[in-house]
């Protein structure tokens, strides 16, 4: 009989899955895996699982895996969503520590990630984004965000652990309710992102999982 681990939460995971969730048991130990694994250009969403299993992952998966991965060790597995134009939207598994929020990503901009617990609401968090959200051509490009979205809604439908495309998820997180972060007037002025800045945000990235712009 296969030994099972479960964390918090009804999804239930192998021994082997279990080991290597007890071990990223922090935040930063969460991303530091997210790091090491392949950023995945192609279409299509995997669970947790799977991105446990194949290593590889993009933005919206990342975060997932980086939710579920919070959950086993008792937080709750919340998701923000930010909008943009002329690019990629990009998710990310926020969390709260300290009265404070943060969050981990996966991102194919080296920017574009984690973020340190010392920022009071989700709009000064997402402010930490803006000067750094830009495309490949160097246009800062976020529009608006979500609020922390629950995915304890989809347990009923082993989100963590569905061997089939979960694409469905991130239909229901752009149908959330989302905040505009700027005005027309201030995104009419807002400049490109410094061109050393641009070059350090591509450092390593897979140039098939760019936004053609």
């Amino acid at each position: 009989m296969t030994k099972t681990a479960k964390g918090p939460g009804p999804a239930v995971w192998s021994a082997s899955e279990g080991a290597v969730l007890a071990r990223l048991d922090a935040p930063i130990k969460i991303q530091a895996w997210l790091n090491g694994i392949a950023y995945d250009p192609e279409p299509g969403t995997a669970s947790p699982r799977r991105v446990l299993r194949e290593r590889r992952a993009n933005c919206f998966e990342g975060a997932l895996f980086a939710a579920a991965a919070l959950r086993f060790h008792g937080r709750r597995p919340l998701l923000v969503d930010i909008r943009s134009r002329h690019d990629d939207d990009h998710v990310l598994a926020v969390f709260r520590q300290n009265g404070a929020w943060g969050c981990a990503a996966k991102s194919n901009f080296t920017v574009l990630r984690f973020r340190e617990p010392v920022y009071r609401t989700i709009r000064e968090l997402m402010a930490s984004y803006f000067d750094v959200y830009f495309n490949a051509a160097g246009e800062k490009t976020m529009l608006e965000y979500s609020g922390p979205f629950d995915l304890t809604r989809f347990d009923k439908r082993g989100w963590m652990t569905d061997e089939e495309d979960v694409s469905w998820i991130g239909d229901a997180l752009d149908r959330a309710r989302h905040t505009r972060f700027m005005t027309p007037a201030q995104m009419r002025d807002v400049l490109p992102a410094d061109p050393a800045l641009v070059k350090a945000g591509l450092l390593g990235a897979d140039p098939r999982g760019l936004f053609k712009v």
